[in-house]
C-alpha cells in the first residue's frame, strides 16, 4: 500500500487561488441541473454590462458563448448517455461508471452517428470520481492497436491509455479526482483528472466484421472498479434508477444548439461550481464580470436589461451560424484535403477551436493519437461528386504514414455512409489492397465498379456530392508537421 496526495496546488491544473475562488459557487437557480448542489446565498453582482458599447458587448457575448459551449456539450452528452438502467438497454449508453461497448459496425442506412468510425470499435465510459478514485483495468491485446483517452469535461484530453502511450501489456490505473489524496494498493499507476467528472471513449482497432468476436474480448477487458471494491469478489451491477428529467430522445447537440446565448451563460456559471475552469482561463474569467459571471458570486441573468439580453442573444446565434465557415478557415488546405493537426485535443486558450471540434465530433483525439484529413475538393479546385471518376495515387514507398494504420471512409455530405453494392464504406492499410507492378497503390473512387480488375481498389461513392475521410492512427512526424499532405482526386477521363 501506498499513498499519495494529490494537492492542485502542486500536481493539478489549477492553481489554488482558482480553485478557491470557483469553489464557492457561482449558482443561479434559473436553469435547474440535477446533481448540482444549490450554493449558499451571497450577495449578487450586479453586471457591468451597460458600460460597454453595443460593439464591444457583442464581441464580450460571442466570446462567452464560444467558451461556454464545449463544457455544456459535455454535460448535457454526459447526462443523457449515463441514464439509463444499465450498460445493455441502450446502445452506446451505460449508467456512470460502467462502459457501454459498440459491438458492431452500423447498418448502411444508419443515421445515428456522423462520420462513423469503420476502423475501430468504440467502448465508452462516463466517471465519477467524486466518491472515490475508479480503477481502470486493461487487458493485454496481444499486439492489438487500442486507445482510451481521457476527457475533462472541457473536452481536452488529460491522458491516453494505449498501445501508443502505455503499450499492449495488462495495467491498472486508479483515476482519482482534482485534489485527491488518500492510500492506494501497490501496483497501479496514478492519474489524476482535471475535473471529478471525465469521459472515456475508447477505441480498439477492427479488420471487419470477421474480427469482431476477437475484438469484443478485448473489450470485455476494459473494466472499471471502486477503489473500495479492489482486490474484492467482482459484484455485477444492479439497475440504476434513471432520471425523468433528462431528454433522453434529443440528440445532445440539438438540445444545446437550442439554447440561446443568456441561457447558455447561465448554465455555464451553474457547471463552473463542479467543473472549475483551466488556469490559463484566467483572461477570460475577468472579462466575464462585465456580465455579472464573477468567481464567488451567483450570477442572476434578471439583473440583465432588454438591450443586453438581446444583444447576448443574438451574439451566440451569430457564432453557431459562423462554425461551419470557421472549421473551414482553421485547417491547412492542401491537394483539396482540409488538415486540423493544431490544438486538437488540448485547447489553451484556443477557445474558437474548442468550440468548433465540440460541435463538430466531441470526443477528439490528440494529434499524436489520430488525424483526420478531409477532402472537400478534387485537384482542380473542384467539388467532388459522383459524376464524375477518380483516383487517388500513392507513389511507391508514399502512402499514408501512419504506424497504427490508416483508412479512408466516404461519406456523404451530411457525413453518413453511403449504401452500395459491396456494403463496403471504407479501405484501410488492413485490406487487401492491390499494388502496381511498380509498388504504388491506386484507390478508384467513383459510383459504379471500375470492374472487377479493379474492384479490391474500390471505394464506392455516392451518386451526388461526397466528403471523404482519411484517418491517420499513429501519424509520423511528417504529418504532425504539416510537410506531408495527401495526394489529391485526380479525375478520369
Amino acid at each position: 500500500m501506498r499513498t499519495n496526495h494529490h494537492p492542485s496546488a502542486t500536481g493539478g491544473r489549477r492553481g489554488p487561488a482558482l480553485m478557491l475562488a470557483l469553489g464557492l459557487a457561482l449558482a443561479p437557480a434559473l436553469v435547474p441541473i440535477p446533481g448540482l448542489a444549490a450554493p449558499v446565498a451571497a450577495p449578487v453582482a450586479a453586471p457591468a454590462a451597460p458600460d460597454l458599447s453595443p460593439e464591444q458587448l457583442r464581441a464580450l457575448a460571442r466570446d462567452a458563448y464560444l467558451y461556454a459551449y464545449p463544457l455544456v456539450s459535455m454535460e448535457t452528452t454526459m447526462r443523457q448517455a449515463t441514464n439509463v438502467t444499465n450498460a445493455h438497454a441502450v446502445p452506446m449508453r451505460a449508467p456512470l461508471n460502467q462502459f457501454a461497448h459498440v459491438r458492431t459496425y452500423p447498418k448502411a442506412d444508419s443515421k445515428e452517428v456522423v462520420r462513423f468510425n469503420f476502423d475501430t470499435l468504440y467502448s465508452s465510459a462516463w466517471l465519477d470520481l467524486g466518491k472515490e478514485p475508479m480503477i481502470l483495468s486493461v487487458p493485454d491485446t496481444g499486439g492489438r492497436y487500442y486507445l482510451l483517452p481521457m476527457l475533462d469535461m472541457w473536452t481536452d484530453v488529460f491522458a491516453v491509455v494505449g498501445s501508443r502511450t502505455t503499450g499492449n501489456e495488462a495495467g491498472h490505473y486508479a483515476i482519482v479526482a482534482p485534489g485527491w489524496s488518500g492510500t492506494l494498493p501497490d501496483g497501479l499507476t496514478v492519474i489524476e483528472a482535471p475535473t471529478p467528472v471525465i469521459w472515456i471513449i475508447g477505441r480498439t482497432k477492427t479488420d471487419g466484421p470477421d474480427d469482431f468476436d476477437a475484438v469484443h474480448k478485448v473489450q470485455d477487458g476494459y473494466r472499471l472498479t471502486p477503489l473500495s471494491q479492489w482486490g474484492k469478489k467482482e459484484v455485477p451491477p444492479s439497475a440504476v434508477p434513471t432520471s425523468n428529467t433528462v431528454d433522453n430522445r434529443t440528440p445532445p447537440m440539438v438540445q444545446v444548439d437550442r439554447l440561446d446565448g443568456v441561457t447558455m451563460l447561465t448554465r455555464l456559471a451553474q457547471l463552473m461550481t463542479k467543473y472549475p475552469p483551466h488556469p490559463n482561463d484566467y483572461p477570460i474569467l475577468f472579462r466575464l464580470k462585465a456580465l455579472g459571471i464573477e468567481p464567488g458570486q451567483p450570477f442572476d441573468p434578471a439583473k440583465l436589461d432588454d438591450k443586453t439580453r438581446d444583444i447576448i442573444n443574438a451574439a451566440a446565434k451569430e457564432a453557431l451560424a459562423g462554425m461551419p465557415a470557421a472549421f473551414e478557415r482553421m485547417g491547412t488546405r492542401t491537394n483539396g484535403w482540409i488538415l486540423q493537426n493544431d490544438n486538437i485535443g488540448t485547447y489553451g486558450t484556443s477557445y474558437l477551436k474548442r468550440f468548433v471540434i465540440a460541435k463538430g465530433g466531441l470526443g477528439a483525439n490528440l494529434p499524436e493519437d489520430a488525424v483526420y484529413p478531409t477532402a472537400v475538393l478534387d485537384g482542380e479546385g473542384k467539388p467532388l461528386t459522383g459524376d464524375n471518376r477518380y483516383v487517388l495515387h500513392f507513389e511507391k514507398d508514399k502512402l499514408p504514414p501512419a504506424d497504427a494504420f490508416w483508412s479512408i471512409t466516404m461519406y456523404d455530405m451530411d457525413g453518413f455512409q453511403v449504401p452500395n453494392t459491396l456494403n463496403r464504406f471504407s479501405l484501410s492499410s488492413h485490406d487487401s489492397l492491390a499494388f502496381n507492378a511498380d509498388g504504388s497503390l491506386d484507390i478508384y473512387v467513383q459510383a459504379e465498379t471500375p470492374g472487377p480488375e479493379m474492384e479490391a481498389n474500390w471505394l464506392p461513392a455516392p451518386k451526388v456530392q461526397f466528403q471523404p475521410t482519411m484517418r491517420l492512427y499513429s501519424p509520423r512526424a511528417e504529418v504532425l508537421d504539416g510537410s506531408w499532405a495527401p495526394p489529391p482526386f485526380k479525375r478520369l477521363d
